[in-house]
């Protein structure tokens, strides 16, 4: 079985519950949505063909506990799932990074689902698949990227209908780099008294956009 890889490395984990941890990133290649907002195209198209087995054995090279199978979108190649379990298997921590449009029905317990739901400002919000909200597990996450006060409208009115904070670990807000500003999204969720969890993307704020950090 293999995957089409963009690019796999060592860092930092910049967002969710694990932010700081030092962690393995597989990024795969490809995603059928376009966010206005993307910081990652550049894993739209190309990557190379790896075998599943070397993948899991470049990540237990780097000696980390975490691995994060990310994207592009990691579900729309069909042999994520087995990667995922195969890292599972091997002992590691894993997350998935995974935009909302795919199932995530066929995905291994084991595994903590990071599950955006995309906002209005993001151009995807139709693709938002608002039937994963039900297979959602306790340790999983939900994350919200914003960019406007319309965005933090719609995603507190979603906290609402999806009873998210009872639902899973983490509820994850956090504003989209350059356009909506850190401390005015901070200012609403104190002011509003919401049940989430305010973030920032460390790997930006060392790195900037640096590929492979």
């Amino acid at each position: 079985m293999e995957l089409r890889i963009t690019e796999i490395f060592h860092s930092l984990q910049g967002e969710a519950r694990s932010v700081g941890r030092p962690t393995v990133f597989v990024r795969l290649t490809g995603c059928p949505q376009r966010c206005v907002w993307c910081d990652t195209e550049y894993a739209f198209q190309g990557g190379q063909r790896r075998d599943l087995a070397d993948i899991v054995a470049e990540v237990g090279s780097y000696g980390a506990e975490y691995v994060t199978v990310t994207g592009g979108e990691p579900l729309a190649q069909p042999n994520c799932l087995p990667l995922l379990t195969q890292l599972c298997d091997a002992g590691f921590q894993v997350s998935l990074e995974t935009g909302g449009a795919m199932d995530i029905a066929g995905v291994d317990p084991r595994v903590s689902v990071v599950m955006d739901l995309k906002a209005p400002d993001s151009g995807e919000m139709h693709n938002n698949r608002l039937a994963n909200i039900a297979l959602l597990k306790a340790a999983d996450q939900v994350k919200f990227v914003l960019a406007s006060r319309r965005d933090y409208d719609w995603a507190r009115l979603q906290l609402d209908q999806h009873a998210l904070p009872d639902k899973v670990a983490d509820v994850l807000f956090s504003p989209v780099w350059g356009q909506l500003p850190p401390e005015q999204l901070a200012q609403w969720i104190l002011e509003d008294r919401l049940p989430v969890r305010f973030q920032l993307q460390l790997h930006k704020i060392l790195w900037a956009d640096a590929r492979g950090r």
